[in-house]
């Protein structure tokens, strides 16, 4: 992949949630998504989570060398039995259903503490922004630990766009008329996602960026065509849960 600016990635990632949530009421804003159970501000808080987390990070480097990459960082999270319960990335305990169920409760707990919904959209509004800036400013030869892992700086990025990228999609599915992730952050999450895969896997002629996405993260099931197509590279997917 030619050379991508990680902090923009992510600034384009987390500006196309809030384009996404700002023009929303409270009704709006408790619209189902594709992570089963999880309203809209539920999952905005989870996407939230994240952002504090990168601040977090970002603040507290670390000692190299790192551990994981963009691409092997997702090998430690293994799909759920169950679909997509909880979204991507953040998980009590490893391979852990027991953990998944137990943060998705919290996240709907705490969303709903709020006075209103959009008491959410307010914190994000404030949050993402500040890590868009701490991404910019963050020394791109640097390491950073996160969720157990040592991560260069960029890595870490693209691992939050990656999430960013693939929530957003969640939070639309019920929104029509909202807008798409920006083709930058989509580029870094199919590319981050698609090293998951052997180097001669073809991914089905048919298959849009987002249709890699959502069937990679398991929010779409592989049809029968999909698998004709994919052959034993099939048998991979869902590549995260």
């Amino acid at each position: 992949m030619t050379a991508v600016s990680q902090p923009e990635a992510l600034a384009q990632a987390y500006a196309g949630i809030t384009a996404v949530v700002a023009p929303l009421d409270d009704a709006g804003l408790q619209r189902p998504t594709r992570c089963r159970g999880w309203l809209v501000a539920d999952l905005l808080f989870h996407v939230l989570c994240d952002a504090q987390r990168a601040l977090v990070a970002l603040a507290s480097p670390a000692d190299g060398p790192a551990d994981s990459d963009d691409v092997s960082y997702w090998r430690a999270f293994a799909p759920s039995t169950d679909g997509a319960e909880t979204g991507t990335g953040r998980r009590a305990t490893r391979n852990d259903a027991g953990g998944d169920a137990r943060h998705a409760g919290w996240a709907r707990r705490s969303a709903a503490a709020f006075e209103r919904p959009s008491g959410v959209v307010r914190v994000w509004a404030d949050t993402a922004p500040a890590a868009v800036r701490a991404a910019a400013a963050a020394d791109p030869a640097g390491f950073v630990a996160t969720q157990g892992h040592v991560l260069r700086v960029p890595d870490l990025l693209a691992t939050l766009t990656t999430e960013a990228v693939v929530h957003h999609l969640d939070l639309i599915v019920d929104l029509s008329d909202a807008p798409p992730p920006a083709p930058l952050p989509v580029r870094v999450a199919v590319t981050s996602l698609g090293g998951l895969l052997s180097d001669d896997a073809v991914r089905p002629a048919d298959w849009d960026d987002r249709d890699f996405l959502l069937k990679a993260a398991g929010r779409v099931p592989l049809t029968d065509r999909d698998r004709q197509a994919l052959g034993e590279v099939a048998g991979w997917f869902p590549l995260i849960g």
